[in-house]
């Protein structure tokens, strides 16, 4: 493109109107965001160049309306709209962080919705405006769950509070709308920080340099598995209870094992920090640099984690091989669940005879076994053996739909092709024991 012809299209670019251009960066926004809102946590390989792509609008978008913001304010922008784009960086923030367990991303994610509080870009009108209001509320939410991972207990109280006042103000001044759904969710986290706060002051759940030793005084492993120089990667976590503890599709006991896979932040973490974010917004050069200050290069990487909700069997077992598929040569994939379930049981012809042992009734078996009504696994044996072997399962669905929703030790002999740490939270769980 010669010189002319770019001076000529700067030049048409600064005659379209500050708000026309502002307005389409935000509609160019949007659409990318829509895009990337869904994408599931694992896959991450394949979504990175979706996030780094959407987040370049994003910051241009922020930029420009700080360094536009009095024309913008004249030409009608409300401080809700500022809070929106802000909010959406944050999403981007947490979102990755999610697939790719970096602190730093989720330290970012705090300080935008720090900002949007400070601030309170969601406030003014919210009282004369449902959508305004529902905007505040899920502001408050989003903020919830990045406190609780980031484990700022005194914020998650106090944000715990404004949606409580929230919520019971919007039932007084819009009788008309049923903000049942956001009784729930109050309902919800009261009865979440109910049930962990009896562990709140024993130790940290997470590593903290503060109490434990550092990873390199550890006692290392026998020389053979040394060898390998192995990694923990990646961890899949879920759980199934009925009516268990929880906070929107965070179960207490998946944020428990998620904040045990984490190294513990350093640095003024530790510090109570009275500093406020710059003043045309939260990317602003005077904010705290929290990312730096839990920085620390002697400590390995947090594994990633995909953190399941109620999975159906399939899409648990899709998760498991799309993160083999990624993790390299020398990562450890860990898999926890936590559900109820149903323990085995050998039946003998004539209540005498040989039975073989579990592991051997499995990996023989493994083509001929068939997945019944009431949830339980037969394999057949030889004649003078058991006549059936009822294997244990854990219990991931409503019993109703029997073995559908089970799953059992056979279902996740296909990825201990890789290394594999297991933890079984259930009544079952010696069954999945014998079996490896």
């Amino acid at each position: 493109m010669s010189q002319q012809q770019m001076n000529n299209n700067n030049s048409n670019s600064s005659n379209i109107p500050v708000s026309e251009r502002y307005w389409t960066l935000v509609d160019k926004a949007d659409k990318k965001f829509s895009k990337i809102r869904d994408l599931p946590y694992y896959e991450r390989n394949r979504y990175d160049t979706y996030f780094y792509k959407v987040f370049k609008v994003y910051t241009q978008l922020w930029k420009f309306q700080q360094e536009n913001r009095q024309k913008l304010v004249e030409a009608g922008l409300k401080r809700w709209e500022i809070g929106e784009i802000a909010s959406r960086i944050a999403q981007l923030y947490y979102g990755q962080y999610m697939r790719t367990s970096e602190a730093s991303y989720l330290s970012e994610a705090y300080i935008f919705y720090e900002a949007i509080l400070t601030r309170e870009y969601f406030k003014e009108g919210s009282c004369q405006d449902t959508n305004l209001a529902n905007k505040q509320l899920r502001f408050l939410a989003r903020f919830l769950m990045v406190c609780m991972v980031f484990n700022r207990r005194e914020i998650v109280h106090q944000l715990v509070n404004q949606l409580k006042m929230l919520v019971d103000e919007c039932k007084r001044t819009f009788q008309d709308t049923d903000f049942k759904e956001w009784k729930l969710v109050v309902q919800e986290i009261v009865r979440f920080l109910k049930a962990d706060t009896a562990f709140m002051n024993i130790r940290p759940l997470r590593y903290s340099l503060v109490l434990d030793p550092h990873p390199d005084v550890l006692p290392h492993v026998a020389a053979p598995v040394a060898r390998k120089n192995l990694r923990l990667r990646d961890a899949v976590l879920s759980s199934y209870h009925h009516n268990e503890v929880k906070f929107s599709e965070l179960t207490l006991d998946t944020f428990r094992m998620l904040q045990c896979l984490e190294w513990e932040p350093s640095g003024s973490f530790y510090q109570s920090s009275g500093g406020k974010s710059g003043q045309n917004g939260a990317l602003g050069s005077s904010r705290i640099n929290h990312s730096q200050d839990i920085a620390d290069p002697t400590l390995p990487p947090n594994p990633r984690k995909a953190v399941l909700y109620r999975p159906s069997l399939t899409h648990f077992i899709a998760v498991l091989a799309t993160i083999c598929e990624e993790i390299p040569p020398d990562g450890v994939l860990l898999i926890y669940l936590s559900a109820s379930g149903t323990t085995g049981h050998a039946l003998s012809p004539s209540g005498f005879g040989t039975c073989i042992n579990t592991t051997e009734n499995i990996t023989r078996n493994l083509q001929s076994q068939t997945i019944h009504s009431d949830g339980t696994s037969t394999s057949s044996q030889n004649k003078g053996d058991c006549i059936s072997y009822h294997t244990g399962c854990l219990q991931f669905g409503n019993r109703g739909s029997g073995g559908l929703n089970c799953i059992y030790p056979s279902d996740l002999i296909p990825f201990t092709r890789r290394p594999l740490f297991i933890i079984i939270e259930s009544d079952a769980s010696e069954e999945f024991k014998a079996s490896y």
